[in-house]
């Protein structure tokens, strides 16, 4: 669970280079993409420009490099050479990958063209309710802590909050203890300490907080047909606070 200083600097070195990956999502077009084309981009860009592995892509038999989760989809999206992104969608792009044996976890997601105000202020929201997570880790703070500032941020604005998948402790396995849920309590459930190393990956829903999952035993969606986000990082205690091992480049807290 608690890694050492070592340890920490070799998934810095993955986290780095899964930042580079968003910021090649960054750049493409989107619009009149496949979500399977998206996927064998990142794929090669891992292995080949950053000479990493694309760390889900064989876990627990899933065959991609990407979850590719698009507008009612909640997680877990299976990437199609059907599923077309056009101008409107919101789509989160999930990715993990795996250097010198340590992996790093991180999702994003992207507006496509011109997106309707009501989802970009899902998007939005939940993009803060991430950050309000992270902003509470510290030594001595409880995971309780932290899944109460994301409830809180993301029911003060009217959505709900996926409780079905939570994040988790990550390092040499992609999923470790602790598991760290988007809700709760303050001052409850585990004490932080330096070196503990997990993700914080809230999903906000524009209904309610019914999912199920579709017969390709992966795709999860919202029972209602509503939109769902999420964003993810993959976060380090430090002796002071927190520090965000899959920041990208230019990107900053919102306020």
């Amino acid at each position: 669970m608690t890694k050492t200083p070592e340890e920490i600097a070799t998934l810095a070195e993955s986290g780095r280079l899964l930042a580079e990956v968003f910021e090649y999502l960054d750049r493409l077009p989107l619009i009149g993409m496949t979500t399977m084309q998206i996927n064998d981009l990142v794929d090669d860009f891992i292995v080949h420009e950053l000479a990493a592995r694309p760390a889900s892509k064989g876990q627990y038999g899933y065959a991609y490099a990407v979850n590719a989760s698009r507008n009612q989809v909640v997680c877990h999206g299976v990437p199609s050479t059907a599923d077309i992104l056009r101008e409107g969608d919101i789509v989160n792009f999930d990715v993990t990958l795996e250097k010198n044996g340590y992996i790093a976890d991180s999702s994003k997601t992207y507006l496509v063209g011109d997106v309707p105000p009501l989802a970009k202020r899902l998007v939005h929201t939940t993009y803060e309710a991430m950050w309000k997570g992270i902003q509470t880790v510290r030594p001595g703070a409880t995971l309780g802590d932290v899944g109460h500032a994301i409830e809180r941020h993301a029911r003060r604005n009217g959505y709900s909050i996926v409780k079905e998948y939570c994040g988790h402790g990550i390092g040499r396995e992609m999923h470790e203890e602790p598991q760290v849920l988007h809700w709760g309590k303050p001052r409850t459930g585990l004490v932080l300490r330096e070196g503990m190393v997990f993700t914080i990956e809230p999903m906000l829903n524009q209904g309610r907080p019914g999912v199920r999952t579709e017969e390709d035993g992966w795709t999860v969606v919202t029972r209602d047909g509503k939109l769902s986000a999420q964003f993810e990082h993959t976060v380090v205690v430090t002796a002071s606070g927190v520090r965000v091992l899959t920041l990208r480049a230019g990107e900053q807290r919102p306020r």
